[in-house]
Parts: structure tokens; C-alpha cells; sequence
């Protein structure tokens, strides 16, 4: 029987072998947030400061609780803080590798930056040129989420609800057992399904602020993830995730090689017959070793190919798209029936790139189908890309994208139904306008700059959305907004701030100048296009309902007008005399002006938006002079199609629909 031990052994040893290099598996990048606009001199004191701490960190990265934290520099203004943290559960040695690559990676990627955060699944590395120890930061936030659905919904999310708060509870007083202020936990969601959960807190946070920065991440998972078989929040301080499969890793130690046997009970002694030969035993055991070896291959392959499903880089999802695309597609059987077989009773409106129509799923949910024109220029492999990454997009003040249909020629894309139309169909309608009150006005603009905010700085990709208008502003059951139509929608890298093109998309009057007449469009370019939302929300005019003279004033010059000779409620829509707030009425006229100044520079970004819309305490600069308004060859308004410069320009759309292109990172 020595033999059959030795081989039961070595069983054991080489299933272990497969598991300890499924943890030393390739290091799998997530996201780096490096802001340009903080970008110190080359070869300066705090330059050589950055990377002496770096290299410090990388020395460091032996330190038995996978966490260190380092400054660099005596000089306040030169000084430079850093740590990096390694998941709880990943080997030291694979600690180690991922340290050593985020301290390569955070210099090449952002080089001179004053403050710096590059995300790995397997560690994190931070640094800027402020303390942030032992305090608790949330931004910047990352969020990602599996794209497979869970069956029972609500009794999932209950069950990720208390898992996740117990799994946080055992991380935040994490003290004297591992010292990693990290936590795993396991618990069954159905026969065959397990739930597995995973957070964690960086070393220097008090149990208090550990125990705040975890329950704030699990309060944000409903809003990506929301019916999600994974899901992840990842903070500067802390992080949690969760899944239906064992993503992280389990702790074991492999037993030696040994002769002596350890998982049978001391064999029988022989009556007189011999004992099973030895090449009998390797002949019964041999399949068997190599049957759990191709299951362990198999264990690799599908751990591995899950990993991949939340990195948010195009080149990491080169491998899986296929799978990511099709689990969003519709049958194109499904849609027709929903649609009544696309009838004309069901047409919700139609734009210069197709008909949407509403529809019934047989599961009785209401939806919305933009069926594409032929001739929208847009080939198949573009629009599934623009499928993934608009899919990705989950906000309540952004209209949710359930998936597409390809049929043939025919493309197809399914939102969720928003069942109060555009903001447009009420602000410009006479009998219609006094529906909205001062308070709904009010609401509707901070729902709107939410969701810009979302788009430009919340959302793990960098998001211009170039058509932000009116018609594109859809409300809800309750008069929320949210925002629609992402075809002209451009993706920045995470530390590009603008780019260029030599094809102008877009609305004539919601164009800044800057990307009407250079091509040069950026996140300032949206705040732009919000201003002149706004003063059409304050006013209840059109942006284009001056344009009938050559002489005629616009409402950006009539703004001002209003606002520099002290008359600014004048500019107010008569209907709201009644029901407006003066100060606020004020503040957002003054906000307006400030987002359609000339300079891109001396306009606001959307955070600070949000906030001067949120608190009454915040003091607003005074406005320049806005930009020049923008009129077209005819002095018609215009609106420019998906290949169209401003030199060739169509008709002015029913419901301005556009779907043309958007460019994953």
C-alpha cells in the first residue's frame, strides 16, 4: 500500500501545485486615475521626491499584512505621501509583483502628477502631495459589476445586503487576528449557488472609519449593480465585492511528499493472499490524477475568464466580447411581438436616424425601441461596442440601455421606457409650460447636472456626452430627469481632458464655439451645452426662438442683458411668477451665464456645479460676457447629422434622435 499513499500524496501535492499557480497568475490591471491638472516640473524637488518614495514603497513590499505607507521629502510644499495595499488573501510573493508593477506603472502612466491612484485586482498604490492618512477618501470611486443577471432579485439583493454588512463587520474589527482589516464570506443563495463576498479597509483607518468606508461602498453596489451576479466599489480607503463564484483565493498548505500513510486507516493484515500489485494501483489512480488535473485546468481557465469581465480596458476585453455582447442581444421575434410588429400606434417619435416605437416584453415590462435607419452610416462591430459601453452606463438621472436586436440590415437598440417624454415637449408647449413650477424646474436642472456629473467624473469611463439638449432630457413617472440618446457620446482616457475631430455632430445653439468652429470638444464643451439648458429652463424660451431676424437678439445676449442692468427676473418665464424662489431663480441665472462664458478654462466643472446648485453657501463668481451665439449659413437653425461638418448641414429633426458613433477607450 506504500505505493497507492505515494500516489494519493502526490495526487494531493500536484492538485495543490495547480491552485498556488492560479495565485501566482498575471497581474490583472483595473483603472489609474492621474489628473493632468496637477502636474509638477520636470526634475523638481517633488518630481525626484515621487519617485524616491515609489521606489520606497516597492522595497517595502515584503510587509507580512500586505500594507505600507511611506512619505518622501521634508519640505511641506515638496513633501509627498504614499502607501500601497495588497488584497488580504493574495500570496506575498504575488504581493510582491503586483507592488513592483504599480510603482512602474504609476510613474510611466502618471508622470509628475500631484496626486496619483493605480488599481490592480491584486493591490492598490496611491500617492499625492497631501496627507491622507488615516483618513477616509471616496473619491475617486470605481465601480464594475458582472453582466450576468440573477434569478430572484430582490431576495438576492437582501441576502448581499446582510452578507456584505456582516463580511464588514468581521473586517472592521480585524485587529488581532490577521491585522489586514480584511474579510471573505461564503453563504448559499440556492442549491447550487453560492454567494462569496470580499472587503476590505487600507491599515491606517481606525476600526470606526473602516467600519463607515465599507457600509458606504455597500450602500453604492444597488447603483451598478443592482440584479448582478458580481459587483464591485473600489475607494482610495476601502473596497468590497462580491460574486457567485470563489474569486479569491483560499489558504492552504500543501502536505509534503510522504511514504507514510495519511488518509486511510492502517490496512489489514494478508490471510494468505497478496496484496493488489502496484501497477494495478497506478493503473486505477493514473485516469484519476489526470481527470482532476484537467479539472483543475478547467478551474484556471473559468476563474481567469471571469476576472477579465471587469477590466474596464479595451485591450483586456478583447478576449470575452463576443460573450459580454451577446448576453445583452434581444430576438428579434421578441421585439416584433413587443412592438405590435413595429404599428404605427406604437410610434413614440422619429429623428434623422431611425423610428422609436414602444413595447410590452412578455414579462409585461415596458420598453422603448429605436429601431436604426438603414442609412445610419454605423457598422455592426461599432454598434455592439457602442452597445458594451452605453450598456455600462447606470445612473437614475441616465435612461438605461437594456440591450440591442440584430436582425439582417435591421439594428435595433431597447431602453427602458420613459413615460413622460422630453423635457422640450414641456417647457416650449404654451398650454403645457405651467405644469413645470419653480420647485419641478429646480429639480429637473439638478437631476440633470447629477447625471453629467456621472458621465464626466463618477462613471469608470470618462464620458462627453456632445448632444446634451432639451429633447434629450426624458422624464420619468415623477418628473425626474434623465439623461438620453449616448450615439454622439465620446470616450476620454482616464486622464485625457479633450480631443479633436474634423466632424462637428450636434445641435446648433448647444455647440460651444470651441467645438463648432475648431472641432475641439472637451468636458467643457458639455458644461456649455448645460448652460444654455438652463437659461431655456429659466426662461421657458428655445434657444433658437430669437432667431428670426438678423437683428434679433439671442437668449445668451438677452441673459445678459438682463443680468449686467440688474433686470435678471425679467428674463424668468411668466408662468413661474407665482411659484419661484428668488435666490435660487437668481443663483441659476448666474450659473447659466458662467457656463456659457468664451473661455472653456473660465467655466465650471460639473462638481462644482453640483455643489453650488446643493448648497446655498458656496459663492459664485461673477460671469464674463458670454460666447458668441452661433447661427448657421441661412440663418435657419440647423442641426448637424453623424457625418455632416458645419459646412453641410440637414434639417432640423422632429425629435432629434441620434445614434453615430461612440469609441471605447
Amino acid at each position: 500500500m506504500d505505493s497507492f499513499n505515494i500516489f494519493i500524496n502526490l495526487l494531493l501535492t500536484i492538485v495543490l501545485c495547480f491552485f498556488n499557480l492560479l495565485d501566482g497568475a498575471d497581474i490583472v490591471y483595473l483603472y489609474t486615475y492621474c489628473p493632468k491638472a496637477t502636474i509638477s516640473p520636470v526634475n523638481s524637488i517633488y518630481d525626484k521626491n515621487i519617485n524616491s518614495l515609489v521606489s520606497s514603497l516597492s522595497s517595502n513590499s515584503t510587509q507580512k499584512n500586505g500594507f505600507y505607507n511611506a512619505t518622501a521629502g521634508q519640505d511641506p510644499s515638496t513633501k509627498v505621501y504614499g502607501l500601497y495595499l495588497c488584497r488580504g488573501d493574495v500570496a506575498q510573493d504575488v504581493c510582491q509583483d503586483c507592488v513592483a508593477t504599480a510603482s512602474k506603472e504609476i510613474i510611466r502612466r502618471c508622470p509628475r502628477n500631484n496626486e496619483s491612484i493605480i488599481y490592480y485586482d491584486e493591490c492598490m498604490l496611491r500617492y499625492s502631495n497631501e496627507s491622507f492618512f488615516s483618513q477616509v477618501q471616496y473619491r475617486p470611486w470605481l465601480r464594475m459589476w458582472n453582466t450576468q443577471n440573477v434569478s430572484e432579485v430582490e431576495r438576492f439583493m437582501k441576502l448581499l445586503e446582510k452578507t456584505m454588512n456582516d463580511t464588514a463587520a468581521r473586517a472592521a474589527n480585524d485587529r488581532s487576528g490577521s491585522g489586514k482589516m480584511f474579510s471573505t464570506g461564503e453563504v448559499n443563495f440556492t442549491s447550487f449557488q453560492s454567494l462569496y463576498t470580499l472587503v476590505q479597509c487600507t491599515w491606517d483607518l481606525s476600526a470606526q472609519a473602516c467600519n463607515s468606508c465599507l457600509h458606504e461602498a455597500i450602500a453604492r453596489l444597488p447603483r451598478c449593480c443592482d440584479g448582478k451576479q458580481g459587483g464591485r466599489t473600489i475607494f482610495p480607503s476601502c473596497n468590497v465585492r462580491y460574486e457567485l463564484y470563489r474569486f479569491y483565493r483560499v489558504e492552504a498548505t500543501a502536505p509534503a511528499p510522504s511514504p507514510v500513510p495519511v488518509l486511510l486507516p492502517p490496512a489489514p493484515k494478508p490471510r494468505g493472499k497478496s496484496r493488489i500489485s502496484t501497477g494495478t494501483i497506478i493503473a486505477v489512480v493514473a485516469p484519476i490524477v489526470v481527470s482532476v488535473l484537467l479539472f483543475a485546468i478547467g478551474c484556471c481557465f473559468l476563474v481567469r475568464k471571469s476576472r477579465k469581465k471587469f477590466s474596464p480596458t479595451q485591450e483586456d476585453r478583447n478576449g470575452d466580447e463576443i460573450s459580454t455582447v451577446e448576453s445583452l442581444q434581444f430576438d428579434f421575434g421578441v421585439i416584433e411581438a413587443a412592438t405590435n410588429k413595429f404599428s404605427q400606434e406604437n410610434k413614440l417619435g422619429e429623428g434623422g436616424f431611425g423610428v422609436v416605437y414602444k413595447g410590452i416584453l412578455p414579462s409585461g415590462q415596458e420598453i422603448a425601441v429605436k429601431r436604426l435607419s438603414l442609412y445610419s452610416g454605423q457598422g455592426l462591430e461599432e454598434f455592439k461596442n457602442e452597445v458594451v459601453v452605453v450598456a455600462k452606463l447606470q445612473h437614475r438621472n441616465l435612461v438605461r440601455l437594456l440591450g440591442f436586436c440584430v436582425e439582417g440590415e435591421e439594428k435595433m437598440l431597447i431602453y427602458e421606457f420613459v413615460p413622460n417624454k422630453s423635457l422640450d415637449y414641456f417647457l416650449f408647449d404654451p398650454e403645457k409650460q405651467g405644469l413645470l413650477d419653480w420647485s419641478r424646474r429646480y429639480k429637473i436642472l439638478g437631476g440633470i447636472a447629477r447625471g453629467i456629473l456621472y458621465l464626466h467624473e463618477d462613471s469608470r469611463l470618462r464620458i462627453i456626452h456632445r448632444d446634451l439638449k432639451t429633447s434629450n432630457i426624458l422624464l420619468d413617472a415623477e418628473m425626474n430627469s434623465k439623461i438620453s440618446d449616448f450615439g454622439m457620446a465620446r470616450i476620454l482616457g482616464v486622464d485625457q481632458t479633450q480631443d479633436n475631430t474634423n466632424r462637428i455632430v450636434g445641435t446648433y445653439g448647444y455647440l460651444s464655439p470651441e467645438y463648432a468652429i475648431h472641432g475641439r470638444y472637451s468636458l467643457k464643451s458639455d458644461i456649455y451645452s448645460f448652460g444654455v439648458i438652463v437659461l431655456e429652463i429659466i426662461s421657458g424660451k428655445k434657444i433658437s426662438s430669437f432667431d428670426q431676424s438678423d437683428d434679433a437678439e439671442d437668449l445668451l445676449s438677452c441673459a445678459w442683458k438682463h443680468w449686467s442692468e440688474g433686470t435678471a427676473l425679467q428674463f424668468l418665464d411668466k408662468n413661474l411668477i407665482d411659484s419661484y424662489s428668488k435666490n435660487e431663480v437668481m443663483r441659476c441665472i448666474q450659473l447659466g451665464l458662467l457656463c456659457v462664458q468664451e473661455n472653456p478654462a473660465e467655466r465650471p466643472t460639473m462638481g462644482t456645479i453640483v455643489l453650488m446648485l446643493d448648497s446655498y453657501s458656496v459663492t459664485l463668481p461673477m460671469p464674463q460676457k458670454p460666447a458668441f451665439f452661433l447661427h448657421s449659413e441661412t440663418n435657419q437653425w440647423k442641426e448637424l447629422g453623424s457625418h455632416q461638418t458645419t459646412s453641410k448641414s440637414m434639417p432640423y429633426s422632429v425629435d432629434e434622435a441620434s445614434i453615430t458613433e461612440v469609441q471605447p477607450r
